[in-house]
């Protein structure tokens, strides 16, 4: 298996990417079509409805869209998924549709716009503490309440946590303290939920990806696109060890359609150990390792180079 994952290892089967406006959670919804899955892409920007963080340029119904441009059959479902009623309707629709839930991806975040990164705990302005929370941890718990009584009807289902980081990186703690707990908190998750669905045949992952090039972060951070972003390393040299949305959306759905998957059960992956697993590359034919990266250049206050770590 070369760059990208397979073409129809995931026929037939039915997954939920919870989050898949953009960023990473739509590169796995387009990835999880690509190998052939029915995708239900979530969130709250829509066509008509943008939310909180103000960005309006990417939609679910887009990403919807996508996924069928890849050879799966996309549905967009607006959500909320704070509001437990809208994530009970998007689980029972599934269920009246396909009767079945093979692939449950949570990825809700849109917290970035809130964290107040220089901040200590006592500092940061709690009602926005309070709101990261909310969306990097209530949001995961209200989609596992409604969909895992799906998930489990067969075995053989997949649970894949989204988070920032790996579980040996973090183990340092990540400044500032909402951000912390908000991305630590997928990480014991999956360990909890990986002992609730042993009996049931399901498999529990969390992934992570490492530097990732979201749409927010090329042109409002960096002010380029994918197609040129090696000019942001201008700004920020360290940004060479960056990687695109499809490195671990590529990495999801080789796992997804891995007859062989519970070996990893309960366990924390990075985009790159996926890669290295499935023999994946990123678009550009390389393998990042950002989370080595920065425990052994950035850390050690080491040159920006990221030769040998790509």
């Amino acid at each position: 298996m070369s760059g990208t994952s397979g073409t129809s290892g995931l026929n037939g089967r039915v997954a939920l990417v919870a989050g898949a406006t953009r960023g990473a959670g739509r590169a796995m919804a387009v990835e999880l079509g690509r190998a052939g899955a029915t995708v239900y892409a979530t969130g709250r920007t829509t066509r008509g409805r943008t939310s909180e963080t103000g960005r309006a340029t990417e939609t679910v119904e887009e990403t919807a869209e996508l996924v069928s441009a890849a050879g799966g059959h996309g549905i967009a479902v607006p959500a909320d998924h704070l509001v437990p009623e809208e994530v009970r309707d998007l689980t029972e629709r599934i269920d009246r549709d396909h009767g079945r839930l093979d692939v449950l991806v949570n990825d809700i975040w849109g917290g970035d716009h809130l964290v107040q990164w220089d901040r200590k705990m006592w500092e940061h302005d709690l009602a926005d503490g309070l709101r990261i929370l909310r969306l990097g941890i209530e949001t995961h718990i209200i989609t596992s309440r409604y969909a895992l009584p799906l998930l489990i009807r067969e075995p053989g289902g997949l649970l894949v946590e989204v988070t920032d980081g790996t579980e040996e990186y973090n183990r340092r703690y990540r400044a500032p303290f909402y951000y912390d707990l908000a991305k630590a908190a997928p990480l014991r998750m999956t360990r909890g939920l990986a002992e609730e669905l042993a009996p049931y045949g399901a498999t529990t992952v969390c992934v992570t990806p490492g530097w990732l090039r979201s749409e927010t972060m090329l042109d409002t951070h960096f002010r380029v696109t994918e197609e040129n972003w090696q000019q942001g390393c201008a700004q920020d040299p360290h940004f060479a060890i960056s990687e695109s949305p499809t490195f671990l959306g590529r990495g999801v759905a080789a796992l997804a359609a891995d007859p062989e998957r519970a070996r990893f059960h309960g366990a924390s992956l990075s985009s790159t150990g996926l890669a290295r697993e499935y023999g994946l590359t990123d678009t550009d034919g390389s393998r990042p390792d950002c989370w080595r990266y920065l425990v052994e250049v950035v850390e050690k206050d080491g040159p920006a180079d990221a030769s040998g770590y790509r």
